[in-house]
């Protein structure tokens, strides 16, 4: 089979790295890609907003699958250009894809699929957002009603920060705090069966201990072991079926990679947000799991066989995944610096670690960067506190100026394991 991956950052390099070794992978290719995807698959330029484009690109390379990695893309409409050029397409339609694209779209479908979620208004003009917020109290959860690359929402004790964020958006979905810990948990689906992933945690906030502001991710880390172990049969029969099932109803069927982000609180299992493909970092850790060659799986979803696909095998290994993002990230950062060491992780940390390029490129012989978040360093072990082991220790063979790192992923959960 020829893969045709599109997008360039460390979600499509672990896609690609699991495709590169999947034996019936017989071409890989992947547009724009990266510097690091460019050693496991052919680069192709692309404007991956470009739904023409981007078929125009497949069918010039016989791809019979085409992987869509971003959201910005599926929102776009990119898989349905693919898919009227009689290719199959591993992503939902724009139509389906709006249950990332608009938050309330989303908690509309929640509500007709009698899915467990926060509690929430849609606000448009200044008199609603201060009714919400009044209505909510401290703390405050703002999200910003479209995409906004996994910077559009802000948690605040401070009601004029949470206004400031309310009236910078269009339209925006103000809801009720959830607590406790958060579980990302994607599956696989054709728009009627639907195949669920092993869950993971990611960090979204830039510092240590969950302080400073939201990223798009700076690591995550698999098996959960604090989690329920019924936890993935109760999130498939109360959240991902039943959304499954409303946009079948609908006439907008989700097939692709749906994505459910899920708060465990004192009252039961809820849903913070669904998201229409691979979260990053999250990919980074599940796919280093997952022993079933992953071509066959994602071919199932884009034909609509997933029903015949055999059970998901997985590792027992561990996995963990630590961002190293660029000088001043989340804000302005610094693009351009030279990134070391990669070879050296490579001499010395090979298998059980690795880095995925996320936001960086070729100048010459040198890789630079080129991004907020620029590499993900992932390493597995019989444990978390092994599979930390290793990251950190590839983390420290990676020399990129001013560039910033977490120290505690994974850290709690290994040391209470």
């Amino acid at each position: 089979m020829k893969v045709l991956v599109i997008g360039g950052g460390a979600r499509e390099h672990a896609l690609c790295r699991s495709l590169s070794l999947d034996p019936d992978v017989t071409a890989l290719y992947c547009a724009p890609g990266n510097a690091g995807i460019a050693e496991v698959a052919e680069l192709h330029p692309v404007d991956a907003l470009d739904g023409e484009a981007v078929a125009r690109l497949a069918t010039e390379l016989g791809a019979e699958l085409v992987v869509v990695g971003p959201e910005a893309p599926l929102v776009a409409g990119v898989a349905d250009a693919v898919r009227a050029a009689g290719i199959p397409c591993f992503g939902p339609s724009r139509e389906a894809a709006l249950l990332e694209g608009s938050k309330a779209f989303a908690k509309d479908v929640m509500a007709g699929a009698n899915v467990p979620t926060a509690r929430s208004y849609v606000c448009t003009t200044p008199a609603e957002i201060d009714e919400a917020l009044d209505a909510f109290g401290a703390p405050y959860v703002v999200k910003d009603d479209g995409l906004a690359a996994g910077k559009g929402v802000v948690v605040t004790d401070d009601v004029e920060a949470a206004r400031a964020h309310a009236l910078a958006c269009d339209r925006v979905v103000i809801e009720e705090f959830l607590d406790g810990p958060e579980v990302s948990l994607f599956a696989i689906t054709d728009g009627t069966t639907v195949l669920p992933l092993q869950p993971a945690q990611d960090f979204k906030r830039a510092l240590d201990g969950d302080e400073g502001p939201n990223t798009g991710g700076m690591g995550a880390y698999s098996p959960l072991p604090w989690a329920d172990p019924k936890l993935v049969d109760e999130v498939l029969q109360t959240v991902l079926q039943p959304t499954v099932d409303e946009l079948r109803r609908r006439g907008t069927p989700f097939s692709g990679l749906l994505y459910a982000g899920l708060a465990i609180t004192s009252r039961g299992v809820r849903v913070i947000e669904f998201n229409a493909r691979f979260g990053d970092p999250e990919t980074q850790v599940v796919l280093a799991r997952l022993k079933t060659p992953l071509a066959g799986v994602l071919l199932g979803s884009a034909e609509g066989t997933l029903d015949a696909v055999p059970a998901l095998t997985w590792r027992d290994d561990a996995a963990v995944t630590v961002v190293i993002a660029s000088h001043n990230y989340p804000d302005t950062p610094r693009t351009g610096d030279p990134i070391e060491g990669l070879a050296d992780v490579e001499a010395q940390d090979a298998p059980h670690a690795f880095v995925l390029h996320a936001g960086t490129r070729r100048d010459g012989d040198a890789v630079v960067s080129a991004g907020g978040r620029v590499l993900s360093v992932t390493a597995t072990g019989k444990n978390l506190t092994q599979a930390r082991e290793r990251a950190y220790a590839a983390v420290g063979r990676i020399r990129l100026d001013g560039s910033q790192h977490r120290t505690d992923i994974a850290r709690k959960a290994a040391d209470e394991a």
